[in-house]
């Protein structure tokens, strides 16, 4: 299928316009045309080289929504004009242990991520979001309730999981105490989602500046790693801190926040940190863990969570030519929204 994208060549270049091709269609793929495409921190990182080398040219995002426009002979769930999404992995083996359990972002064979991953079968590179289709197993496909505004529900494939997989590994519940480090795209997430679970949510931040904003989506309070006696009267009041931050930090602001048997998941930094003091950690017997997306099924989960507690990401949607001005923005300011980017009217010549 011939179609078109935006593609990075290099790791310092603009994504441009490219055309390519996706593949014919095998029994159980799903060709979707795309109609709305997030923009996550982790498709600059990738592309800039930060996590290592890249094949270029690469056309990044994992956060997908369409519609299906055709179907192979041996998909069942879903049929031409449904409503879909695909996040961020496309295959994995469907084998071992932890693609039996549903974890399939933890194949043992490794997942094959939406972009820049060698494809299973053929070995080509995958090419991701930013681009007007897309064709993926069916297996890796996902339901889009109507409930949802398809405008604005695309950070949830990505920002949304992420946030979501480890309130639900940590049993987050009425009355649970949560701690959410930054307000960004995936803090403020993080934020409505356990909100929404009955949580007692305080966004952590470097100033109180977003106090109305943080409340505004769920935060009974804001707290200012800055502000020492504010630190220190927040002493062992969490359960679990959920860490958005994506760049290098310390743990130690944060260890004394956890009450006993607390944990820190990071979710956003992928990378160097600051090593911890460990006598915190110890004397509390605190953690500190670390979460990658979540598997098909819980992805689903939270989309249909969404859904039912009517949970948008708070997104600006721009068009396709727009992309690199967002990126540029992305780099040097800290918004607490998602870049969504418009792919209704990106034409195939």
């Amino acid at each position: 299928m011939k179609t078109v994208g935006y593609a990075a060549h290099s790791p310092t270049s603009g994504l441009e316009p490219y055309e390519f091709s996706r593949r014919k269609l095998r029994g159980n793929d799903v060709a979707i045309e795309i109609l709305y495409s997030g923009i996550c921190h982790s498709d600059l990182h990738t592309v800039h080289g930060d996590w290592g080398e890249q094949p270029y040219p690469l056309i990044p995002g994992h956060e997908i929504i369409g519609k299906v426009i055709d179907v192979g002979p041996e998909v069942k769930k879903y049929k031409v004009g449904d409503s879909v999404g695909v996040g961020c992995m496309v295959d994995s083996c469907q084998t071992c242990d932890q693609c039996h359990n549903h974890e399939e972002q933890y194949c043992r064979e490794g997942m094959t991520a939406t972009y820049g991953s060698e494809d299973r079968i053929t070995g080509e590179i995958t090419q991701g979001g930013y681009s007007k289709h897309i064709v993926a197993r069916e297996e890796f496909v996902l339901k889009i309730s109507d409930k949802l505004d398809i405008s604005k529900a695309a950070p949830i494939l990505c920002a949304g999981i992420t946030t979501y997989s480890p309130l639900k590994t940590w049993n987050v519940k009425k009355g649970t105490r949560v701690g959410v480090i930054g307000l960004g795209g995936l803090g403020h997430m993080a934020v409505k989602l356990a909100s929404a679970m009955g949580a007692e949510v305080t966004v952590i931040s470097r100033s109180t500046d977003k106090e109305k904003e943080a409340k505004a989506i769920g935060a009974k309070a804001i707290l200012s790693s800055r502000d020492e006696s504010a630190l220190e009267a927040a002493a062992s009041s969490f359960d679990l801190i959920i860490d958005t931050v994506p760049v290098k930090h310390d743990f130690d602001t944060y260890t004394p926040l956890l009450d006993i048997d607390g944990t820190h998941v990071i979710v956003g930094q992928v990378g160097e940190m600051d090593e911890p003091v460990t006598a915190p950690l110890i004397m509390g017997r605190r953690r500190i863990a670390g979460s990658l997306i979540g598997g098909i099924k819980e992805t689903q989960e939270v989309l249909d969570f969404c859904a039912e507690h009517n949970i948008h990401p708070d997104c600006e949607v721009i068009k396709p030519e727009q992309i690199n001005e967002a990126w540029d923005k992305l780099q040097k300011e800290n918004p607490s929204h998602r870049y969504v980017i418009d792919m209704t009217n990106l034409k195939v010549s």
